[in-house]
């Protein structure tokens, strides 16, 4: 719209913005150093649309001349790129201390890594038949992120030695989790807090060690946030989002209810102007990208179920039809048994995030910490929803997806008391006396805290860089490497966490060693086995493999044709390796530790 005012006029309407706007930015500073959450408001313009930091905005001036920039940049503020450097470096150090060692070695990362393994030398999607159970754009970057090492030592490629290739995923989630806090107008010691909390946590600690694909989907997530909330608001940034998100479902499926948060993230960081345009083209981009995988399946003929192939119709199914763990909050059940083991690290997070979200959802009209923190509190909303539904399977990892929300919403619940304590209810005539009791209650509600947080995280952390859980695995590999005279032609069922082992022991990919469910569920396998588990010739039996053996016939035949020759570790984590008795083999060799 072009202005009528004369040109006085129009002038003194131009400066008087110019103090306003100078005025703000200069507020918007001291609130910032007395530690509240609100964002910085706007002053509009004489005439003109909506103000905001829009395609065209860039960096403003204070009354002093000093420049600042739009919040949620984090390569304009040294401050800000200094904290999280420092927290960057602490929590790559407590996450890979020890990481080969702690946790226990898990079947799905195995699996996971098998399957790179697999890409990388040109055998397929998957180390034995590829069926649909998850898209495999997750181990496919698992597959480049493991190329180099892989290439210059194969006998590195096994899941303990792999591990450490987590920790530039954990390290890339955590630092975009301090630059959602700052766009999601968190000040800076509470973005670092939320830094923290993702990171430090134990739970955190031990989950994102593990070679699973949903870390890997937390990462595009939250890249898709970030550019969701860019203070820039190019158009470009929402289509970018939109590709990160497909993405992230393409990595982890289940990434798929977490969309929804996403696109409100969007519409409300949007210009009004462009704002259809910008949801439309995140909308857009992620359909597209996401439609590539049924176009996948049906260019190969397996979108639907046919004779003898595979199908992503048979896939779908079977995800969602798997036996529900119980209801999570029914002691006894496996759901309970999940939640207990998430609790068993860490309660703060899971539980202070958790109640953080609900309020913040509650009171969305009235508080401005939660309409800014929308994103992240739907998000907790929606996955602590489906974790409660009565009859629903619930991973051990189904909390990875949670994590980094969970730890900038109890950030921001964190900023919101800073706040309340520190400037609430504060006028110029405040007695002395007052301050310095509100600084001092401030204080003590840190102390508190601290008081109870610290000792429980620095137990979880001592723990997961002090114990050496995978001995027996590691010994057992040993065993099998060194012990056994032909490894070329030995038949022996492993769980996926020592598949790689043998493979580079020199036992056969495949029909060689072979991942134990395959030998009842892979006719591809159990073809090559005639006379079922009398084709066997040792079994080592992990914790895993004794536990599924119950619903596989041919694996539990094996265990119970069979003898221990040598058993590593104690208790329920020992590790036995067992030959299998036939009509020509009986008896054991070697020894027993």
């Amino acid at each position: 719209m072009t202005s009528t005012l004369p040109a006085a006029n129009a002038a003194g309407a131009m400066n008087a913005a110019r103090n306003r706007t100078a005025g703000t930015a200069e507020a918007a500073e001291t609130a910032e150093a007395a530690g509240t959450a609100a964002p910085v408001p706007q002053v509009p313009a004489p005439h003109g649309p909506e103000p905001g930091p829009g395609p065209e905005a860039g960096p403003t001036r204070t009354r002093t001349g000093r420049r600042t920039e739009p919040p949620g940049r984090l390569r304009s503020s040294r401050s800000d790129l200094l904290l999280c450097g420092v927290l960057l470096v602490a929590i790559l150090v407590v996450q890979g201390w020890n990481i080969g060692s702690y946790p226990t070695l898990s079947d799905d990362e195995g699996t996971y890594l098998a399957q790179a393994w697999a890409v990388q030398e040109g055998r397929g999607l998957a180390h034995y038949t590829y069926w649909y159970d998850h898209p495999p754009l997750g181990w496919i970057q698992l597959a480049v992120l493991t190329w180099i090492p892989a290439t210059i030592s194969p006998e590195s490629m096994t899941v303990g030695t792999m591990r450490g290739v987590m920790l530039l995923i954990s390290g890339i989630s955590a630092v975009l989790v301090h630059v959602l806090g700052r766009r999601f107008a968190l000040p800076r010691w509470a973005a670092g807090l939320g830094m923290v909390l993702f990171g430090l946590s134990p739970l955190s600690v031990v989950l994102q060690r593990e070679i699973f694909l949903d870390n890997l989907a937390v990462m595009w997530t939250l890249l898709a946030f970030t550019l969701a909330a860019s203070p820039s608001r190019h158009l470009w940034h929402h289509f970018g989002a939109g590709i990160a998100a497909a993405t992230a479902v393409l990595t982890k499926e289940t990434m798929l209810v977490v969309l929804p948060a996403l696109f409100a993230t969007a519409w409300l960081h949007s210009h009004r102007d462009t704002r259809k345009f910008a949801l439309t083209g995140a909308v857009t981009a992620c359909a597209l990208i996401g439609f590539s995988y049924p176009l996948f399946a049906l260019l190969k003929g397996e979108l639907f179920p046919g004779g003898g192939h595979v199908s992503l119709w048979e896939g779908v199914q079977y995800q969602l039809t798997r036996p529900g763990s119980g209801f999570i909050l029914d002691q006894g059940s496996g759901s309970w048994g999940v939640l207990q083991s998430w609790l068993y690290y860490d309660r703060v997070l899971p539980l202070g995030g958790l109640a953080g979200a609900l309020l913040l959802l509650a009171t969305w009209r009235w508080s401005v910490t939660a309409r800014a923190l929308t994103g992240p509190a739907l998000t907790v909303a929606v996955l602590a929803a489906l974790a409660l539904r009565p009859s629903g399977y619930l991973p051990a990892m189904y909390v990875i997806q949670a994590l980094p929300f969970l730890a900038l919403v109890l950030a921001g619940g964190t900023a919101s008391v800073a706040h309340a304590v520190l400037r609430r209810w504060r006028s110029g005539t405040e007695r002395r006396s007052v301050g310095y009791a509100r600084y001092a209650l401030a204080a003590t509600l840190a102390l508190a805290a601290c008081a109870y947080v610290v000792p429980r995280w620095y137990d979880g952390a001592r723990t997961a860089v002090t114990t050496d859980a995978n001995a027996p695995y590691e010994a057992a590999s040993r065993w099998m490497a060194t012990e056994v005279p032909d490894p070329g032609g030995t038949r022996v069922l492993v769980d996926d966490a020592m598949w790689l082992d043998l493979v580079h022991a020199g036992y056969r990919p495949g029909l060689g060693v072979i991942w134990f469910y395959k030998a009842d569920l892979d006719p591809a396998v159990t073809k090559t086995m005639p006379r079922g588990w009398r084709d066997i010739d040792y079994v080592v039996a992990s914790p895993t493999v004794r536990r599924d053996a119950v619903d596989l016939p041919n694996v539990k035949a094996a265990i119970e044709h069979s003898e221990p020759v040598a058993v590593f570790g104690t208790g329920a984590d020992r590790v036995e390796i067992r030959q299998v008795a036939t009509t020509e083999t009986s008896g054991t060799t070697g020894g027993t530790r």
